[in-house]
């Protein structure tokens, strides 16, 4: 389940010098398995770490003691999501919200440092403590700067728009002046709102200051990282425990893995295959926080898909093979164009599969986002494993990376990944004996 609360000072991996004598860590042990003994991550792996600052404490001021740890800078910039609508008949809006992307001091990107809808309760639980001390005579906590503000739209592509012609380290009295000049109209203020309308009337944009709080959440989005995992986590997390942040209720910690390998029928069959059929196992093993809102499982549907298609293609290969052994006796120096067949065969094989499970429910908000192997020209071409706890320990982090590692190089054998027989409801120190079975990690 997932930690939460001080400070954790763990030792870094060689980025940072040691604390000289860290606060104890309130942080549950991730337990043995999760330590820093075992051998080094192998893949190339961008993480996303989500944590909350202290009140008095934004994003920007975490990414600004990074960058001056690194030698680097950091710079203010947008970040695009989506949030429900309060709208009637409106399922949801766009937004851009306040975000630093942190470069080192040769200029390569460090990480960003960007908000996340989904971290909620802390900031309820405080403004509902907030309004008890106000009705009992105590002053509330202050709102959030004034310097920080969020932009709205119901039209991706029009925020997208005001993004390119907008200055995000900008005042919000100067927040959609850029776009305005570029619609040719003026900026409407009601309140203390902002608003955008074309020549017509029709809305484009909104600019308004950031709802209390909604400036501490802060997920850390690190660049792909080759080598030193661990030590490269700590130069991120050791200033986060410093000033305080700590690990929200529905936090997680999110693994991109390179999705190139994956793009074949037995590898995506057994990916499917072991985040489907080892679910409870997986989140025993890893873990996974029981409050994080955006997990779900595989859809029965892909599940059935890959092993109808599996037993469909075996079918096929032993007919094949039938066919070759009833001429054995004819000598081929073909060698070379048998190989070439063979090759676009799985190629093809891949295609249909993967024609087919982007028809079967598959969605970025699940316990494994196989989103981007739906397509061939993804925007960014990851595997994204997303039950790994919110946690403020790098040590932590890349421990359980090497166990998703292990069963990562297992779903790339062509043998199918087989069923557990032990249910984790029932019996989870079993269950996860049986999945850690199947790991390929090296010692």
């Amino acid at each position: 389940m997932t930690t939460r609360g001080g400070r954790d000072g763990a030792a870094p991996g060689g980025v940072l010098p040691a604390p000289g004598g860290g606060a104890e860590s309130t942080h549950k042990s991730a337990g043995p398995t999760h330590g820093r003994t075992g051998p080094a991550l192998r893949r190339r792996i961008g993480v996303e770490i989500e944590l909350i600052a202290p009140p008095g404490v934004d994003r920007g001021v975490l990414a600004r003691r990074v960058a001056l740890a690194s030698g680097g800078a950091a710079r203010r910039v947008f970040h695009t999501d989506s949030e429900p609508s309060l709208v009637p008949g409106m399922g949801h809006f766009w937004h851009l919200t306040p975000a630093w992307e942190v470069s080192d001091a040769h200029g390569a990107p460090v990480a960003s440092f960007v908000d996340d809808i989904t971290i909620a309760d802390d900031l309820r639980r405080e403004h509902e403590e907030a309004r008890a001390r106000k009705a009992g005579g105590v002053t509330s906590a202050s709102p959030s700067s004034p310097d920080l503000w969020r932009v709205l739209s119901d039209d991706p592509r029009l925020l997208r728009l005001v993004a390119d012609h907008s200055d995000p380290a900008a005042r919000l009295e100067q927040s959609l002046d850029a776009a305005a000049r570029l619609f040719g109209t003026d900026v409407e203020v009601v309140g203390g709102v902002r608003r955008l309308r074309d020549r017509s009337g029709a809305s484009i944009a909104m600019a308004a200051p950031l709802a209390p709080g909604r400036e501490r959440p802060c997920e850390i989005v690190t660049a792909p990282l080759v080598v030193d995992h661990e030590a490269a986590l700590e130069a991120l997390l050791r200033p986060a425990r410093e000033l305080g942040f700590t690990v929200p209720v529905e936090a997680a910690v999110h693994l991109h893995v390179d999705g190139a390998p994956f793009r074949s029928a037995h590898a995506f069959a057994n990916l499917v295959r072991l985040f489907g059929h080892w679910r409870g196992a997986l989140h025993e093993l890893l873990e996974t926080n029981p409050a994080c809102t955006r997990l779900a499982p595989m859809p029965p549907a892909v599940l059935a898909l890959v092993e109808e298609e599996a037993a469909a293609w075996a079918a096929a290969t032993s007919a094949a093979r039938t066919g070759a052994d009833a001429e054995d006796d004819v000598v081929t120096t073909a060698g070379d164009d048998a190989t070439t067949a063979g090759g676009a065969a799985s190629a093809e094989r891949w295609h249909r599969l993967q024609q087919a499970a982007a028809r079967t429910g598959l969605l970025k908000y699940m316990d494994v986002n196989l989103t981007a192997l739906l397509t061939d020209a993804p925007v960014r071409d990851t595997v994204e494993v997303r039950i790994l706890p919110g946690s403020l320990s790098a040590s932590d982090i890349t421990g359980r990376a090497r166990l998703v590692e292990g069963l990562l190089d297992r779903c790339l054998e062509e043998a199918p990944l087989p069923r557990p027989t032990t249910a984790a409801s029932v019996a989870p120190a079993r269950a996860v004996a049986e999945l850690l079975a199947l790991s390929r990690t090296r010692s």
